[in-house]
């Protein structure tokens, strides 16, 4: 089939090559031309495992271009993805639908013969209706449907998750739109993944919804773990006894200091803001929202407690500044809110991250960026691990103390067992830890 998508961005790019390995032929559009012209030269403005070789090999088979004209890739599509973003709006949390609307009267002016239009962008209900009526209005003869076909990918792990997915779930109100999703779809028949065929309001509230569940059991387990911390209880045990529930399970029941990212923050906003829209009290995810919120600067208390209850004049050394592993997202990570409270508070910030320094510098000032672990723990009163990368997950743990002023370790991720450390000479606070857990013996 013929595919273009309209933004060559995290989730257009990401779709567009695996389509294209797939076997379709896909167009991703972008109004920057400068990412355009990185992407043919094979150039990747994103980090994620295993995209650069993707895109170059279906590049290079023809299957997989890259242009900023528009209508040209939307004339002679079958489907036309749009893919945009949707950042929460300014001053009021609602999700801002200003790229989609653009996109959408494009599309109108371009559109050749019958063409489904697939929002693929994370909207709120009744966006797919505002498109319809956009391009209904711009073009009343045009033979066209608009089918909601909400993303389900992690960053890290987007390819394993668009060929391998839980599920995809498409929004359609005619048949014929059905019938060109279920052949954009087929070649996942073989790895027998579930295509949940819905009308296009409940596809759209199914994105806000999955999020907005996956961030209440982070905050669920963080408040746990406050809990563990007072009672003297241990909430990785705690997590995996609940876990081990097939009603609950073991996935996004790690503590930690709390979410961030690209999806849970702005999604759970617009979906109190959508809800608040039609009457209706989402208090569970406002609740989620708050603490999640608070939780981020409860994390430099933590590390402030560790250093003696001041950092004024000392060294704090951070591993990790994305929001998770296996991405450069700086979009907020916890690590920006940490930060900043730890610079207030008078201390001075060295920071490594494998991946994300140069999008950090963006965001994170009068930080001094190294290259490596042990370079970031020199001279350091407190060593903090936010972000778990598997490069800190085995550190020479007799190097790092030789580096460190201090040793004094705060695992905001509980990546290492108390007894090491303890064994090493460390004093080390975790999340959700025993009492007696928090020192060596």
């Amino acid at each position: 089939m013929r595919v273009a998508m309209i933004g060559s961005g995290y989730v257009g790019l990401v779709s567009g090559a695996c389509f294209a390995d797939f076997g379709h032929e896909v167009v991703c559009v972008d109004v920057n031309a400068q990412r355009i012209e990185d992407l043919k030269a094979g150039r990747i403005p994103i980090y994620e495992p295993g995209l650069d070789r993707l895109v170059a090999d279906n590049a290079a088979a023809g299957r997989l271009s890259f242009t900023t004209d528009l209508a040209a890739a939307v004339k002679t599509a079958e489907a036309v993805f749009i893919a945009v973003g949707t950042p929460s709006r300014r001053g009021d949390g609602h999700a801002d639908l200003s790229f989609v609307s653009a996109a959408a009267e494009e599309i109108a002016r371009s559109l050749g013969g019958y063409t489904v239009v697939v929002t693929k962008s994370t909207v709120p209900v009744g966006t797919g209706d505002m498109v319809e009526r956009i391009i209904r209005e711009a073009r009343p003869g045009a033979e066209f449907s608009v089918v909601s076909n909400p993303e389900f990918l992690r960053e890290g792990a987007a390819i394993e998750d668009f060929k391998r997915p839980d599920r995809v779930v498409v929004g359609a109100n005619d048949e014929r739109a059905k019938q060109v999703m279920a052949e954009l779809y087929r070649p996942l028949s073989l790895n027998a993944a579930p295509v949940l065929f819905t009308d296009r309001r409940t596809a759209e509230l199914t994105k806000y919804a999955a999020n907005a569940f996956l961030a209440t059991k982070i905050t669920f387990i963080n408040e746990i773990a406050d809990l563990c911390e007072e009672v003297g209880a241990d909430v990785q045990l705690v997590a995996r006894g609940i876990g081990m529930d097939k009603r609950i399970g073991p996935k996004f029941l790690n503590a930690g200091p709390g979410y961030g990212g690209s999806c849970f923050p702005k999604d759970t906003l617009a979906l109190i803001r959508s809800a608040q829209d039609h009457g209706v009290s989402l208090r569970v995810v406002e609740s989620v929202v708050a603490v999640n919120d608070a939780r981020k600067t409860a994390m430099a208390r933590k590390v402030v407690k560790a250093a003696g209850g001041s950092v004024a004049g000392k060294t704090i050394a951070v591993l990790g500044l994305t929001f998770k592993p296996n991405t450069d997202d700086m979009r907020d990570a916890p690590s920006i809110n940490i930060i900043d409270a730890l610079q207030r508070a008078g201390a001075t910030i060295r920071a490594h991250d494998p991946v994300g320094m140069e999008q950090a510098q963006a965001v994170l000032h009068g930080v001094t960026y190294t290259d490596s672990a042990y370079d970031c723990a020199h001279g350091a009163d407190v060593l903090v691990l936010i972000t778990e990368w598997d490069a800190y997950r085995a550190l020479d743990l007799a190097r790092l103390k030789q580096r460190m002023k201090a040793p004094v370790v705060v695992d905001l991720r509980n990546v290492y067992r108390a007894e090491e450390m303890a064994r090493h000479g460390f004093r080390y606070v975790r999340i959700g830890a025993r009492p007696e857990d928090a020192t060596p013996a």
